[in-house]
Parts: structure tokens; sequence; C-alpha cells
């Protein structure tokens, strides 16, 4: 899966998201945030003998991260409501929208934010479900047992294409360039995941679906997103059919805990 270079370099999405509306905008309040404490050490999953007890731990160990973000962008999202609503934007309001527009891609009106900027704002920073997260990493990373899991804190398959940026892939066809990006821990990679789906135009498909459920007040579900996945792979609808299949089939992992 295609990673661009601005999105790992962009250290600042969930914090310039997720500040309240009376937080100043500092440079201090857009640090990266560290990963929930159940985070911080990464089980063995290779050492696991039972299937069952893998797939309890890979959840245990990736549910807290994946929650702490969509909880980080429901709090942003609720901000934009707000101001899509007809919120008279205070200072730290418009630094917030000037924020969200540099990291989402998202050209802001010399005049400033209107209806159409919010609306696009509103399909990109939403929350994306948990069992969909949870099928992809389980998928790309095979549980967390890939190389790229387990040396480079890459669980999604993102990829980088300046040289040096991650790990050279053992099967990249000749005449490619592209690398596995390594994140410094799991939480980033997860950051960068959301980050990508969220703004990525290849993913587009999978946003004007969940903008279409949120319209129609329909439950957002990760068999429903799934459908505007398939440019994640190069396999297309296969691709979208096994993660859908995974979702079903492990439903009683994703909904534990």
């Amino acid at each position: 899966m295609k990673l661009s270079h601005a999105v790992l370099a962009s250290a600042l999405f969930i914090s310039a998201c997720s500040d309240a509306p009376q937080t100043p905008l500092t440079v201090d309040t857009l640090q990266q945030a560290a990963p929930p404490p159940s985070m911080v050490e990464k089980p063995d999953f290779g050492s696991y003998q039972m299937v069952d007890e893998k797939k309890k731990a890979f959840v245990d160990f990736m549910k807290p991260g994946i929650n702490y973000i969509n909880g980080l962008i429901e709090n942003a999202r609720t901000r934009l409501v707000e101001l899509e609503k007809g919120k008279t934007p205070t200072t730290e309001d418009k630094a917030f929208i000037a924020r969200v527009a540099e990291l989402f891609n998202l050209t802001l009106p010399e005049a400033g934010a209107d209806q159409k900027w919010y609306q696009e704002a509103l399909k990109r920073v939403d929350v994306i479900p948990t069992d969909l997260v949870l099928t992809q990493a389980a998928k790309e990373s095979g549980w967390g047992t890939s190389r790229f899991a387990r040396e480079g804190n890459n669980y999604f398959g993102q990829w980088c294409y300046t040289s040096g940026c991650g790990m050279v892939p053992s099967a990249r066809s000749q005449g490619k360039t592209h690398e596995v990006a390594v994140f410094k821990d799991t939480y980033q990679s997860i950051r960068a995941y959301f980050l990508n789906v969220n703004r990525n135009k290849a993913y587009a498909p999978l946003r004007d679906i969940r903008a279409e459920l949120r319209k129609s007040g329909e439950p957002v579900t990760g068999v429903a997103l799934a459908n505007g996945l398939k440019s994640y792979s190069e396999r297309g609808q296969a691709y979208v059919d096994e993660v859908q299949s995974m979702i079903r089939y492990n439903q009683n992992y994703w909904s534990q805990g």
C-alpha cells in the first residue's frame, strides 16, 4: 500500500486535530502524542502456539491505540461540526482550521472556511471502524508476525519512496524503488494509516461511502467501508473480498475488550 512522503513526515496529525476549542494551538501542543501505556511493550506474536491466543493478544495490543486515535478524531470532528453550523471562529479555531487544511490537503479559501470546505473536511476528519483497522493490520502483518511488523513496526504495509526511508522488500520487482516504511513504534504506524486512508485520493471512495452512510443515518461499518479500498492492493476487488471475509470471520476477536 503506497504511503506518500508527506504522510510519513506529518508528525502533527492527531495533536492538531484534537485540541479542544479553548486550548491555544501552539508549537508545543502539536508534538507527537505518546502511545497508550499498554502499547509500549510489543508482544512476540510468533511465540504463540495457539492461534486463538495469538489473535487475542494481537487485538489486546492494537486496540487501545486504534480507539485512542478514533477518540481524538471524534473530538476534532465535533469541533468542525460546531464551526460548520455557524460558530464564530476564535483565533484558536482559525489556527485549528488552518492545520486541518494543511494536514488533509484541503485548500483553504482566501476568505476562510466556507460550507464547501467544511463538507470536504468532514469527509476526511472521521473515524475508521475498529474492526476494519484491526483486520487490515492483521492481514498486512500476518497477525504481527511479519518481518516488517517485528523490525519496522509497520502493520499496514505502508510504503515510502525516499532511499533509506525504510526496509527494502526482498520480493521488490526490478526497477521498483519503494521501501517498506519503518516507524518508531506501533502507535506511529496506526497514526500514519489513519492519515493515509482519511486523505489519500486513492481512498476517496471509502470516504464517499462513509459520508453517504452518515447522511442516511446508517451505521458506519468496516464491511461497508472496505468497498472503498480497491486501491489498497494491486489485487483490487479480491483484496476487498478477503478483508470483508476476515472482518466477519473474526468478529468475536474484534469485539473483545
